[in-house]
């Protein structure tokens, strides 16, 4: 597990962005999953920007997202499709028609979680995975006490959950229950992982990431069983984090 620290959070968006860039012209026909929230929104528009300075292209790029709400429409201005639209895709050229999200307004979600499962292996897995970390340990909405062997799958969200997402709706009430989710074998099936983080409110995660043992209970240690995982955070995430245990 490599990590990468950054003064604050520009920086860590500045870094990741550039890796991800990199790769991208290395291969430009990549599977990328992404992730959405606010953490990746600095690193959405670093790609944008370099997109339209440097004209980097995604024409052949395909993406596929961890997850998505449960009832919400892809119009619904909270709906993960429509942040991925308005936060990159639709500043990019890349063919929307190659950006895949978990459809949360399916009617049968079970039918929904194995389609997606399939696409990813019908994608021939991922080529790099985007993720942050929850405070409780979650990545994609795989909350404690998922199998670290679980597929595409429903989850009821943890009230933590969703009173941090509750800043995105009106109140908490708005946010839905469930999800749909990558579960932590289809992330770790990915050739590559990038998690970042940001800010003294993830410090914790990110020391019990780095100093932990696996543990189902804190669904990121399952990165610990990956053998290509960058972590790169701020100062303040990785303020309970030896400064030794950065190369």
């Amino acid at each position: 597990m490599k990590i990468i620290r950054t003064a604050d959070y520009n920086h860590m968006s500045q870094k990741a962005a550039q890796l991800m860039i990199e790769k991208i012209r290395q291969q430009p026909g990549m599977t990328l999953g992404l992730a959405t929230g606010s953490t990746p929104k600095g690193v959405y528009a670093e790609l944008i920007k370099d997109h339209q300075e440097n004209g980097t292209s995604y024409e052949k790029i395909t993406t596929i997202n961890l997850d998505e709400y449960i009832g919400l429409l892809p119009s619904d201005p909270n709906s993960y499709r429509h942040f991925m639209n308005s936060e990159l895709f639709d500043h990019l050229d890349i063919r929307l028609e190659h950006t895949h999200l978990p459809n949360g307004a399916a009617e049968d979600m079970p039918q929904e979680s194995e389609r997606y499962e399939q696409l990813i292996k019908d994608l021939a897995n991922i080529d790099l995975q985007l993720l942050g970390i929850g405070r409780n340990g979650h990545i994609g909405f795989n909350e404690p006490g998922t199998s670290f062997h679980s597929r595409t799958h429903i989850v009821d969200l943890a009230e933590s959950t969703r009173k941090a997402n509750a800043r995105f709706f009106n109140s908490i009430e708005d946010v839905p229950a469930q999800a749909i989710t990558m579960g932590i074998a289809s992330i770790l099936d990915s050739r590559e992982i990038l998690l970042l983080a940001s800010g003294s409110a993830k410090a914790e995660a990110i020391r019990q990431l780095v100093y932990g043992e696996p543990d189902e209970q804190f669904p990121a240690s399952a990165l610990k069983l990956h053998e290509n995982v960058t972590i790169i955070a701020d100062e303040k995430a990785l303020s309970l984090v030896s400064k030794d245990e950065h190369y």
